[in-house]
């Protein structure tokens, strides 16, 4: 099952795995939500999930796929090369972690390798990747370092939407970016985070 919210995306990727000997897309989505549903219809032995979704991350997908269908494996697929993403992706049960650069061979030959019941994400490669990156908002931009201090003060998005002079849905996809950014999964983890920090004397707004 592939999950993108961009459809020239998903159908080109669909076309890649359609093209290989042996596999066979049973569903698309464009959402969580939606990716849930499916899942649950049809019960897809891969999922081939991007990061960013309309309304919540790859990374909830595969969660909640996975506490429905433990047998089913992800692979995410995602613009991100980010260590955080790659940690997030690793903690939810992702078996790989793919960049969209790649080329569709080589997605198949993943596929194929996760299907055979390979992992090829492990704790060995996110520490060795992570080493010297102790500090998860340091990949964050000036908005997202912004929406990051507002959710510390309790705002919701509508709020931070009026303080920041934005859409809400501009907040919510700064709030998806961060969340993959700093291997979080939700927005109170966010919050306790930021409420953690701020108690030994580091701020968001001036990012440390």
């Amino acid at each position: 099952m592939i999950v993108d919210d961009h459809e020239v995306v998903r159908r080109g990727i669909a076309e890649v795995v359609e093209r290989a000997e042996g596999m066979t897309v049973i569903a698309e989505a464009g959402s969580v939500a939606d990716g849930v549903r499916r899942a649950a219809l049809v019960q897809p032995q891969i999922l081939l999930v991007d990061l960013q979704l309309p309304d919540g991350t790859g990374i909830d997908l595969i969660t909640a796929v996975r506490k429905l269908h433990p047998e089913a494996r992800a692979i995410v697929l995602t613009s991100f090369d980010d260590d955080d993403a790659l940690t997030a992706a690793l903690e939810a049960g992702a078996s790989a972690y793919l960049l969209k650069s790649v080329r569709g061979a080589e997605i198949t030959e993943v596929v194929r390798a996760v299907a055979a019941g390979r992992t090829l994400l492990d704790e060995r490669t996110v520490t060795r990747r992570r080493a010297g990156h102790d500090d998860p908002t340091e990949n964050l931009t000036p908005s997202e370092m912004k929406v990051l201090d507002l959710i510390g003060e309790g705002l919701s998005n509508r709020e931070i939407a009026e303080r920041l002079g934005v859409a809400e849905k501009t907040v919510k996809n700064h709030i998806t970016s961060l969340l993959a950014k700093m291997g979080l999964q939700r927005r109170t983890q966010v919050a306790a985070w930021v409420s953690a920090r701020k108690h030994s004397g580091w701020r968001a707004e001036t990012g440390r």
